[in-house]
């Protein structure tokens, strides 16, 4: 069975706003300290935004599909200069997610690979990402395509009375 990197369209986005939702769940899980819980309204809510951003110009929404099914996506964008992260213009991947039904068959590298190609045609100079620390799968994943770890979120529980 073979995939197909392509475009987001409208009719894909039932399929995008589970899978958005299950990466919520999935960074909830790593550590619900820091993420975000998922709630009955986040499939509906990420559908909806990432809707939004189809006509944007210099966004990227792309899609795996398999046999007429949408299997995975990646969604990104690319940036002028960011003083708060000390970075000059860039592609900057939001989101990559693949079906867990269809992981470990190379498609997350197909839809990574896709992105990075289609950000270097805006002209970015460079793509950044950021992981969950215990994302080691993606981690994997993004060494072998060749990105190299530059920073390192730290966060401090203030409500648990701190240090």
């Amino acid at each position: 069975m073979s995939v197909v990197i392509r475009a987001a369209l409208p009719a894909d986005l039932t399929v995008i706003g589970r899978l958005g939702a299950l990466l919520v769940r999935t960074h909830h899980d790593f550590d619900p300290k820091r993420f975000i819980a998922a709630t009955p309204h986040t499939e509906r809510g990420y559908a909806s935004y990432l809707g939004d951003q189809l006509e944007e110009k210099g966004v990227v929404v792309l899609v795996a599909e398999r046999d007429g099914a949408v299997i995975g996506y990646t969604y990104a964008g690319a940036e002028g200069f960011d003083y708060m992260s000390l970075r000059g213009p860039a592609g900057v991947l939001y989101d990559i997610v693949v079906d867990p039904e269809h992981r470990g068959h190379g498609v997350g590298r197909m839809l990574l690979d896709a992105t990075v190609a289609a950000l270097q045609e805006r002209g970015v100079p460079r793509v950044v990402l950021s992981t969950a620390e215990r994302n080691e799968v993606a981690q994997r994943l993004f060494d072998r395509a060749g990105f190299r770890r530059t920073m390192i979120e730290m966060t401090r529980e203030l409500k648990d009375g701190g240090p």
